[in-house]
């Protein structure tokens, strides 16, 4: 392995991990899409390529596009819109700017209803201001036809701010409740606010920790545990020093000793019930988000 590209991948790695998060809705996921960039970027010739920052923000990109298909075609027949409604559209300024604080994952159950290259496109543009004639190529569109796929988006997102703000209150909520119960060690309790199909997953990091700390209580972590009762198992009294946050917007938890954030927890929640938490230690992608305690 070349160590400068190494080095040069490593100082992109928090952008990477960012944009595949954003699209992605998911810190584990992303974190296996800028794997496998890496993994590509040693495949390629990398001595032609220019502009490797641009190369590895397309690279990751069309990861994500693929996972976001993949994703979709495991529950619906993916639609896409037809490229003959894809005018291009006028969009002056005002509309072209969307505050960074509304297009976080708060936005998540939103994004998800979106197809893969609206989502993508959003993305890319009102978030990383990556150009349509860079997204284009991405996405198999034209320029004015990724525009448009970034423009029906943006209405969407620029519709939702009652929403957002009711549905972050519910989700804090919850994971206060959740948080509670497991500190007490209430089985029962969390699997009541669990989905019984909820997913616990965590990153590589955390999975190495926690075993290497077994003997010190640390509870037996995999990559993945489905199933409430297995999720709530797995958690039972294990929050006693986590504290609710808003993760990049979103409410969550965070275990920071000393004010420094070690550890994240993302949850996802659907209704009132949880159907998925992530644990991230990975120093990189933690010193990478936003995290705020409340």
């Amino acid at each position: 392995m070349d160590k400068d590209l190494g080095t040069q991948f490593e100082a992109s790695r928090p952008r990477l991990q960012s944009v595949a998060y954003r699209i992605l809705g998911s810190l584990t996921a992303a974190e296996d899409a800028v794997q496998e960039t890496w993994i590509r970027l040693n495949r390629s010739d990398a001595e032609s390529i220019d502009n490797l920052g641009g190369w590895l923000t397309t690279v990751v990109s069309r990861v994500c596009l693929g996972m976001l298909r993949s994703r979709r075609n495991q529950h619906e027949e993916l639609l896409e819109p037809d490229e003959r409604e894809l005018e291009l559209a006028l969009v002056g300024p005002e509309e072209e700017a969307v505050l960074a604080d509304t297009i976080g994952p708060a936005l998540l159950v939103l994004l998800e209803t979106l197809a893969p290259s609206e989502r993508l496109a959003f993305v890319l543009h009102d978030l990383f201001a990556v150009p349509f004639e860079d997204i284009a190529p991405i996405v198999g569109r034209s320029p004015g036809a990724a525009r448009q796929l970034a423009s029906r988006a943006r209405r969407r997102v620029q519709g939702s701010d009652e929403v957002r703000s009711e549905d972050r209150r519910r989700q804090q909520e919850v994971v206060e409740a959740f948080l509670a119960a497991s500190r007490l060690g209430n089985f029962e309790a969390l699997v009541t606010m669990l989905d019984p199909d909820a997913v616990l997953r965590a990153d590589r990091a955390a999975v190495k920790t926690a075993a290497a700390n077994r003997d010190r209580g640390a509870p037996l972590l995999a990559p993945q545990v489905r199933g409430a009762r297995a999720v709530a198992m797995a958690l039972a009294g294990r929050a006693t020093a986590a504290k609710v946050a808003l993760i990049d917007g979103t409410p969550g938890a965070v275990w920071a000793p000393g004010g420094r954030p070690r550890a994240v927890f993302a949850f996802r929640v659907v209704g009132n019930t949880i159907a998925e938490i992530e644990i991230v230690t990975d120093p990189a992608v933690v010193a990478g988000l936003q995290v705020q305690v409340l």
